[in-house]
């Protein structure tokens, strides 16, 4: 329906979103595709209250909505079988964009701001095992590509999970990065940067592709390449990570970001504390990283299991 893409909105409520995500690409430093999704929501959460009140609301009136307008609005997504996870980031978009109306228009927006998301069941992260990641960095630079991009592919992994980086920090790096430091300093989201320790191993993989790259890597430039010697994208380490599921039998989980997961899980078994795991893995809350703690404790109960199978 064309209210449900948000097409019902009053001009100058939708000249104030499109400040507001000009704003927050600017000076938020938020990624595109997040400023995007904010957008789709917002339109989204638009077109209902248009339809709801019975006219689109001006600036002001969307940020004086009262918590019956917005419990209406998470129904009306519940109805449509939208997940409570997707649900609880559109009510943070609303009430991100409310706020900002309110500063500029001074209306009453504390109905708004305390409102809360539907609870919803953190799914766990899916980590390789300790012997099924060694298999995975070892069998990347052994693969049938050509040597260059085996080289490379085992250098993407290896930095995925010995640095914990996201895929977009691993495509990130630049030329000049090269040789790599003992620490590197990384932009994360949120235009967040941290400290990485880079482990030995990770430091001999990319010096090992840098060498046999055919294309010139050039300081200002992406440190990985592409078949073509553009930039390498992310699809292309999804479907290196896919054939290596493919050789080692491994499950569909075993994704490029399973490797993250997987660096903090290991690191956490060995001892690590959760405040230098944050940090390390660049979470903006504790509570974020949290959520290794709970699959340490099931892999112990999988292996109590396992051990014990009449518990």
């Amino acid at each position: 329906m064309a209210g449900d893409e948000g097409s019902d909105i009053a001009p100058a409520t939708r000249a104030a979103l499109a400040d507001w995500l000009g704003q927050i690409a600017a000076l938020g430093g938020a990624r595109a595709a997040t400023v995007a999704a904010y957008g789709t929501d917002l339109r989204l959460y638009l077109g209902f209250l248009a339809r709801h009140l019975g006219a689109p609301p001006a600036p002001a009136g969307v940020a004086a909505v009262t918590q019956a307008d917005l419990r209406a609005f998470l129904a009306h997504e519940q109805g449509r079988g939208v997940a409570a996870r997707s649900i609880a980031r559109r009510l943070s978009a609303v009430k991100t964009f409310t706020r900002w109306l309110a500063d500029r228009t001074g209306a009453d927006a504390t109905a708004a701001l305390a409102m809360r998301a539907p609870r919803h069941r953190r799914r766990l992260p899916r980590p390789l095992s300790e012997e099924a990641a060694r298999d995975v960095l070892a069998e990347a630079g052994a693969g049938p590509a050509e040597p260059w991009i085996a080289a490379r592919d085992a250098a993407v992994v290896t930095l995925l999970y010995a640095a914990g980086l996201r895929v977009s920090e691993a495509l990130g790096l630049r030329g000049r990065d090269h040789p790599l430091p003992e620490v590197l300093r990384i932009r994360g989201k949120g235009g967040r940067e941290r400290p990485v320790p880079v482990l030995p191993a990770a430091r001999a993989a990319v010096a090992a592709y840098a060498r046999l790259c055919p294309h010139p890597i050039l300081p200002e430039g992406p440190l990985f390449l592409g078949a073509r010697g553009g930039a390498l994208d992310g699809r292309a380490v999804r479907g290196a990570m896919a054939g290596l599921r493919a050789r080692l039998g491994l499950p569909a989980t075993a994704t490029p970001h399973a490797l993250r997961h997987s660096f903090a899980t290991h690191l956490l078994a060995a001892g690590g504390d959760l405040r230098t795991i944050q940090e390390l893995l660049g979470h903006a809350s504790l509570s974020t990283t949290q959520v290794y703690t709970a699959v340490d404790a099931a892999r112990l109960i999988e292996v109590y299991r396992a051990a014990h199978p009449r518990a």
